[in-house]
């Protein structure tokens, strides 16, 4: 009865962990896409505000940390190595206390993070330089372009944009054009085609859209922040999981031959 209950124990903890790598790969995603998306809201928050760097480097590490954890249970438990077991559950530890670390960093600097974004979106508009090439300039024609806004509170933010402001005729931002079909994303100024008699750049006959990017910009992260701090606690449970299957097997392993232990 007891062989057959560490057989149970050990083929479960082996199970657990091959999906416990699977979602390792997928924090480690997460890391990845943070650092590596330009043409988002990410771009701009990692301009923003260190948090989010921070954050993603953690991720990272959690992320290819899960995965070698993964990896070494599946060996201890197959192979009923304590000393592995051991490690495996030290390390699932350390896992769960970085996520829960990272949860709480995200959850008390939201605020911060979206006043910091504010910030750093009406410097971006008030410099913005249609003559020059920058990332962060991309990012955020992208962002008006797609998810259909101008400026942050509303497009008269980019009436504090003195090249803008200084032309004689209608000019606005290409990327908050109404009706743009086009799927390449239009940067700098453009020239309106009305015929109309008002004379100086008056932002009332800009065909822009009207609302601004901060209403929509926040549901996004609530949105996709929710995702990832859901994907953090379903990795945490089965961790709580792992660990409460790895003390079992421990518990119930009471020889173990090392010849077992694969050597490369």
């Amino acid at each position: 009865m007891g062989t057959a209950c560490i057989k149970v124990t050990k083929y479960f903890l082996f199970l657990f962990n091959l999906l416990f790598f699977i979602l390792g790969a997928v924090i480690l995603g997460f890391g990845v896409w943070i650092l590596a998306d330009r043409t988002s809201f990410i771009s701009v928050l990692q301009n923003s505000s260190s948090t989010m760097q921070v954050g993603a480097y953690i991720f990272l590490g959690v992320g290819a940390l899960t995965m070698v954890m993964g990896f070494l249970g599946c060996i201890g438990a197959v192979n009923e190595v304590r000393c592995l077991l051991g490690l495996y559950f030290t390390f699932l530890l350390l896992i769960l206390i970085a996520q829960v670390t990272v949860g709480t960093l995200f959850y008390f600097n939201s605020g911060k993070l979206k006043q910091e974004m504010g910030n750093v979106v009406a410097d971006l508009i008030r410099k913005y330089d249609a003559n020059s090439t920058n990332s962060l300039q991309d990012a955020w024609d992208y962002v008006q372009a797609q998810v259909k806004c101008c400026g942050w509170v509303s497009a008269y933010n980019w009436t504090e944009n003195e090249e803008l402001m200084s032309h004689s005729e209608v000019t606005y931002p290409c990327s908050c054009e109404k009706g743009d079909s086009s799927l390449l994303v239009r940067k700098g100024f453009c020239h309106s085609q009305s015929n109309s008699t008002q004379s100086g750049n008056n932002p009332e006959f800009w065909p822009v859209f009207q609302e601004g990017c901060m209403e929509k910009v926040q549901a996004w992260l609530q949105e996709n922040l929710g995702i990832i701090l859901g994907v953090c606690v379903g990795v945490a449970v089965i961790e709580l999981f792992g660990m409460f299957l790895s003390i079992c097997l421990c518990r119930r392993i009471h020889s173990e031959d090392y010849s077992k232990v694969p050597k490369y």
